[in-house]
């Protein structure tokens, strides 16, 4: 039986080892629970007092929930929206990216997870101190996953779910806007990492039962996958523009990797461009990595990939070919052409290919079941909001404003995250307007594009730091900056030349035109080359740096130098005390006074920030070295190892398969007719 007191790491075998001089518990113990021996350090509920508890869910969790984390982080209402759309508009090409993070994902827990584990970070651009020392560079990276979080993923979410709700009920997109965030702002401040997880569980189940349900009544309307891939061939709508080849679907609509020339997707840039790019979301980014970290020991952490890899399979099916099924079975509202069409159909003058998912769910679906669709986008949206939020206030808060202020109390560090989140929301509204211009009716196209023009630096850098040893600080830096600057130079390109409309010439010189995926391939290697370079003409950094965080010296059990000098692990934060008044003071308060510090201390409960316990470290510090440790038992790592293989063997097997034309040579699909 072990004992635990509300915001203590302080766990008893006994109760009466608890009660000790110099520690009394003032309260009867929250809960007792009974465990086994690998358990001892398990908690009761969230520990949301402390910066631990708060940003890391005390490093307690398990795989299931950590992998549903990691999926509904990902999945979000501008999945439905954008993936569906850009099924809708170009065919399966879009399931490239999805079938890419399978890979990917494994890429993380068996490479980068075990160096940021071992160098005992709580951040991924704390990493970056780790390694090169210093502090530029930190903050360097810290600000621009900030920038990359409101340009590609809070922003996006925002517009995202607000196009959805605008369909479905009719609801002003900016109103919509506001009660989205005033309901993901209910999750946020009141509850840390634990609460996002927890959430995210339950609503992945929300997620996969309504959109499975979508995707087998959207299949029985169409009549089923083979009769679709004809329908959607000949879903052009009855009005567009005369001898132009607008509405019409792609010829390589259901070719996942197309030609390399002549193609929206080509191939050899998405292997060899869109794949580093993606290393920084998947393997280097905040919101991820803070997920995998908050798992009890590096196996759980790998298993939740695992099992979030599988769950990645799905998105292709329920989400991609019903924003297929949703032109072939509405034409004339989701493959517009005409401005005036697109504005009775959508209320947008330049494309409805946005609206392909929430057109078919109110086109196919029975009244009663439209409400659980909202439900499905809001549980999408709210997972993938709650994600970034706490994720850049922790970025922020240990990044960032620990560097201003380095004596800042945990208090302090508690409210000054959650009052970031409003800055953020800020941020990320102002920038909604330049997303419904620039994102030209496919917001996952946008998504991908400014990851193209900002993500590939930092991907370079971070694959260099934790692969090669010789990477020094100077190298590091610069080829970021060099990188950056490239990269920001062709997004303001791009942005401000708009591509043409189907029926106008191209106007735009050939810089600009190039393919944003080989874009990103030859910023990659700027970046690596920057990078060598520098690194090879300066000095290496000092021996301690590359101590526990490279892939190859992981396991070194040395003492680094800057450990020595100082400890700034995380949990050394002892949050101040607040005891309660005395019984005697409160008699003498007027009833107002009273009442008025009634509600604020329960207001500092709701936000996490009763801090009124004293903190007990010496079984944190335990508990830490545990979770530092690389070691895993013998049959778990098999069966993970096993895994790894299956999950490579089947995402290299799902781009074969749909990269094969499914259509006969002798038949034209665009006048096949199907009964």
């Amino acid at each position: 039986m072990f004992y635990v007191w509300p915001n203590e790491y302080f766990v008893c075998k006994n109760f009466d080892e608890c009660v000790t001089p110099a520690k009394v518990p003032t309260q009867e113990p929250q809960c007792s629970v009974s465990f086994g021996p690998d358990a001892a350090h398990a908690l009761c509920r969230p520990n949301r007092g402390t910066i631990a508890g708060y940003f890391l869910a005390d490093r307690l969790m398990w795989w299931l929930p950590v992998g549903a984390s990691l999926f509904a982080s990902n999945i979000g209402s501008e999945h439905f929206i954008g993936m569906a759309s850009s099924g809708a508009a170009s065919g399966i090409g879009i399931g490239a990216f999805n079938f890419n993070s399978i890979i990917l994902l494994q890429l993380m827990s068996w490479v980068f997870l075990p160096v940021f584990i071992a160098s005992k970070v709580r951040t991924v651009p704390e990493y970056m101190h780790k390694r090169f020392g210093g502090q530029r560079i930190q903050m360097y990276l810290a600000v621009l996953s900030l920038l990359l979080y409101i340009f590609t993923k809070i922003s996006v979410d925002l517009y995202s779910g607000s196009i959805f709700i605008n369909q479905a009920l009719k609801w002003d997109i900016y109103w919509s806007m506001v009660g989205l965030l005033v309901l993901t702002a209910l999750f946020t401040v009141t509850g840390g990492l634990a609460a996002v997880i927890y959430t995210d569980t339950l609503q992945v189940i929300i997620m996969l039962g309504g959109a499975l349900f979508v995707m087998i009544k959207a299949f029985q309307e169409v009549g089923g996958y083979g009769a679709l891939q004809y329908k959607y061939m000949q879903a052009v709508p009855k009005l567009t523009y005369e001898n132009t080849s607008c509405g019409l679907p792609r010829d390589d609509s259901w070719i996942m990797l197309r030609d390399p020339v002549n193609s929206d997707l080509p191939w050899p840039a998405f292997l060899l461009g869109q794949t580093p790019a993606s290393i920084w979301y998947w393997c280097a980014d905040q919101m991820m990595i803070q997920r995998a970290l908050a798992a009890k020991s590096l196996s759980h952490a790998k298993g939740a990939t695992v099992f979030a890899s599988y769950l990645k399979i799905l998105p292709f099916f329920i989400i991609i070919l019903p924003g297929m099924i949703s032109r072939a079975l509405f034409p004339d509202d989701v493959a517009c052409v005409l401005p005036e069409e697109c504005l009775r159909a959508c209320g947008s003058r330049s494309s409805c290919y946005n609206s392909a998912y929430p057109r078919l769910v109110v086109g196919i679906m029975p009244a009663g079941f439209k409400g659980l669709m909202l439900a499905v986008m809001l549980a999408a949206l709210l997972s993938d909001l709650t994600s970034i939020f706490n994720s850049a206030s922790t970025m922020f808060t240990l990044d960032l404003w620990r560097h201003l202020r380095p004596r800042a109390q945990t208090r302090e560090l508690l409210i000054v995250g959650k009052l970031f989140v409003v800055v953020l929301i800020a941020l990320s509204v102002a920038w909604v307007p330049i997303i419904e211009k620039v994102q030209g009716g496919q917001l996952f196209i946008y998504i991908q594009k400014v990851g193209a023009y900002l993500a590939p630096p930092i991907a370079a850098v971070y694959l260099m730091a934790v692969l090669w040893k010789r990477m020094n600080e100077k190298g590091a830096f610069w080829a970021l900056t060099v990188g950056l600057l490239v990269g920001v130079i062709r997004m303001a390109l791009d942005f401000s030349h708009p591509p043409p409309a189907c029926n106008q010439h191209e106007y735009r010189p050939l810089l600009i035109r190039f393919n944003f995926m080989y874009f990103a391939m030859i910023l990659f290697w700027i970046t690596c080359l920057t990078g060598v370079l520098v690194s090879l003409l300066t000095k290496p950094s000092e021996s301690f740096r590359v101590i526990r965080t490279t892939y190859s010296t992981r396991f070194n059990k040395k003492e680094r130098e800057d450990e020595k000098a100082v400890e700034i692990a995380l949990h050394s934060l002892t949050p101040e005390t607040n005891p309660a008044a005395p019984s005697a003071e409160i008699k003498t308060e007027t009833q107002f006074v009273y009442w008025l510090r009634k509600g604020k201390t329960s207001c500092m409960w709701l936000c996490g920030l009763d801090l009124s316990q004293q903190s007990t470290r010496s079984m944190e510090e335990e508990h830490q070295e545990v979770m530092n440790s690389l070691e895993e038992n013998p049959r778990v790592k098999i069966i993970l190892n096993v895994n790894f293989g299956i999950l490579v063997a089947v995402g290299i097997g799902l781009f074969t398969y749909f990269t094969t034309n499914p259509f006969p040579a002798d038949i034209d699909p665009r006048t096949y007719s199907v009964m």
